[in-house]
C-alpha cells in the first residue's frame, strides 16, 4: 500500500510513523510511505506557502500553487492515488468502516492543512474526500493523518502479526471490546474473573461476548442501533432491559 502526506511539517509526521507496528511495516515494505515537505513545492526565495485571505479576517490561509505542484509530482513520481483525503473538520466523521474502505485503496494521498486553512480551490479540484477525526479544533491535519495511517494501516494484511487481534478490536462488529487481564490473577485485591482462569474456551468467548455487550450498552449504546449481532446477542440485550 503507497500513502503520500503533504504537509509543512514532515518531521513531525515521520516521528509519528517511525514506531510500532506502523515503523516495523515501512521498514519490512508492506507499507510505502512518504512524507513531502509541502514548501519544496513553492517558486519563492523564502518558499512562502500561505497568504493573507481575500475579504479580510484574521489569519493566514494557505496558498493553492504547492499543493497543486505536489501532487503533481506525486503524480509524475508514483502513479495516479486512488484518494486524495484532505483532513477537515467540514469532512466526513472517521469511523473504523472508513478505515476498512480506505484499506483496500491501493494509494492515498494525505493533504494536511495549518493557519486558518486550505484556499477552496485545493478542496474543489484536488481532494476525492474530506475526512474529520472529531468535533474539536487542532493546529493542524498532521495528528489527524497520523490517526488515519495508523487506522488503516492495522487493516492491511501483514501489518499486525496477529489478525485476530484486529478482528477483535473495538468497533469491528460495532461493539466497544471486553475487558483484558493479564497476570496476576490478582493485584491489590482485584481479582481476575474466575471464567478467564477456567480454561473452559467456550465459556471464556461466551463472557466476552456478554461483557462486551454490557461495556457497549453502559458507555455506548448508541453504536447498538448498527452494530452487527448475532441472535444469541440480541437475546442477551433483551434479557438486560428486562
Amino acid at each position: 500500500m503507497k500513502i503520500d502526506v503533504i504537509t509543512i511539517f514532515p518531521a513531525m509526521v515521520d516521528a509519528g510513523l517511525a514506531e510500532g507496528v506502523v515503523g516495523r511495516a515501512r521498514t519490512s515494505g508492506l507499507l510505502d510511505i512518504v512524507v513531502h515537505n509541502l514548501r519544496d513545492f513553492t517558486t519563492d526565495k523564502h518558499h512562502v506557502v500561505d497568504d493573507v485571505p481575500f475579504g479580510g479576517g484574521p489569519g493566514m490561509v494557505m496558498k493553492p500553487e504547492p499543493f497543486f505542484a505536489a501532487l503533481g509530482a506525486i503524480r509524475a513520481a508514483r502513479g495516479t492515488p486512488g484518494a486524495v483525503i484532505l483532513m477537515s473538520p467540514a469532512g466526513e466523521r472517521f469511523t473504523q468502516q472508513g478505515a476498512r474502505r480506505l484499506a483496500g485503496v491501493a494509494h492515498l494521498v494525505l493533504l494536511c492543512g495549518r493557519y486558518e486553512g486550505i484556499d477552496e480551490r485545493v478542496r474543489e479540484a484536488l481532494a476525492t474526500e474530506e475526512i474529520s477525526i472529531g468535533d474539536y479544533v487542532l493546529s493542524g491535519g498532521e495528528v489527524p493523518a497520523l490517526v488515519v495511517i495508523d487506522a488503516v494501516a492495522r487493516l492491511v494484511p501483514g501489518v499486525v502479526g496477529d489478525e485476530q487481534s484486529v478482528e477483535a478490536d473495538s468497533f469491528t462488529r460495532g461493539l466497544l471490546d471486553y475487558p483484558h487481564y493479564t497476570r496476576p490473577a490478582e493485584y491489590e485485591g482485584r481479582p481476575v474473573p474466575e471464567v478467564l482462569l477456567s480454561g473452559h474456551h467456550a465459556e471464556i468467548r461466551r463472557w466476552r461476548r456478554e461483557a462486551a455487550l454490557q461495556r457497549t450498552q453502559e458507555r455506548r449504546p448508541d453504536l447498538l442501533a448498527t452494530a452487527a449481532l448475532d441472535a444469541d446477542e440480541r437475546e442477551w440485550l433483551k434479557r438486560s432491559k428486562s
